[in-house]
């Protein structure tokens, strides 16, 4: 045979077919080794036929369907009792918080209204309080003038008056140092007093000597020192030209003295206007 020509290759064919006929020598008698059955491996598994379960009864079929699906059932009913239960706190508590905003914003709205009831209450009781004020300082200062009307004990002499009667002619609230005798008190006449930007300085008032009221309006001529020069009452405007009320308003308005004005006309003319009443 041609491939064992050579002494080496004769050689190495007889050392193979020893090796291969010890191994399977080997093999047949010492071999690999295994169990019967088998040995198993892992962690055991009960056996069961769906993912949940309870009790202590092992079952060898599979189970029927009614129970699972009553169970599922309970379920259900006890998620949608959890739901309501939940969803009717919900509205309670929302309830609840709605009452109480409408109830705090009651009680806002009834202290506002309140304070503002007691604020307008104290404005009127401020202002009583200052004209009772305002009555006793000036009966104190009438006391003052007159020697104490209201603490007097009738022990005064003497009197005024235009009539042939013993007495004190005159009102309790009238001007000790008016010469007038009618009207219900007060300062007598009052004046407008119109004399472009010129302002008066004094205002002697005229005296209320008669029964007569009405308005008095005296055209007055002023010179640049203030002086008037010249009065006719009567003028435009007048309600009333009883020759009484209209002698007791120019000799007042002559008695006036404006502000001085060097660059005023040397007879600026301007008015005077006198409100007589019967009822000051």
């Amino acid at each position: 045979m041609n491939f064992l020509d050579t002494k080496y290759k004769r050689q190495s064919a007889a050392i193979t077919s020893v090796l291969m006929s010890l191994l399977l020598v080997a093999i047949l008698f010492v071999g690999m080794t295994y169990l019967d059955p088998p040995e198993e491996y892992g962690i055991a598994v009960n056996f069961g036929t769906s993912d949940v379960g309870m009790g202590d009864k092992q079952p060898t079929e599979l189970l029927k369907s009614a129970p699972q699906e009553i169970s599922e059932r309970k379920e259900q009913i006890v998620e949608e009792q959890v739901t309501e239960t939940t969803s009717n706190k919900n509205e309670e508590v929302l309830t609840q918080n709605t009452e109480d905003a409408i109830a705090i914003k009651k009680q806002i709205e009834a202290k506002k209204r309140a304070d503002e009831i007691a604020k307008l209450e104290k404005i009127k009781q401020d202002a009583i309080a200052k004209q009772k004020a305002e009555e006793d300082a000036k009966r104190k200062k009438l006391d003052a003038l007159i020697g104490g009307v209201s603490n007097s004990k009738g022990t005064a002499t003497g009197g005024e008056g235009d009539d042939n009667t013993a007495g004190d002619k005159g009102k309790i609230t009238g001007d000790p140092n008016a010469n007038g005798y009618y009207g219900n008190g007060g300062n007598g006449g009052g004046g407008d007093y119109q004399l472009g930007n010129r302002k008066p300085i004094t205002r002697p008032k005229p005296d209320y000597i008669c029964d007569e009221e009405g308005v008095v309006v005296v055209s007055i001529e002023v010179d640049t020192n203030g002086n008037v020069i010249k009065a006719t009452p009567g003028v435009k405007g007048s309600t009333n030209t009883a020759a009484c009320l209209m002698s007791q308003a120019k000799e007042a308005a002559l008695k006036t003295k404006w502000s001085s004005d060097s660059k005023a006309p040397s007879k600026q003319v301007g008015t005077i206007k006198y409100r007589f009443s019967l009822s000051q």
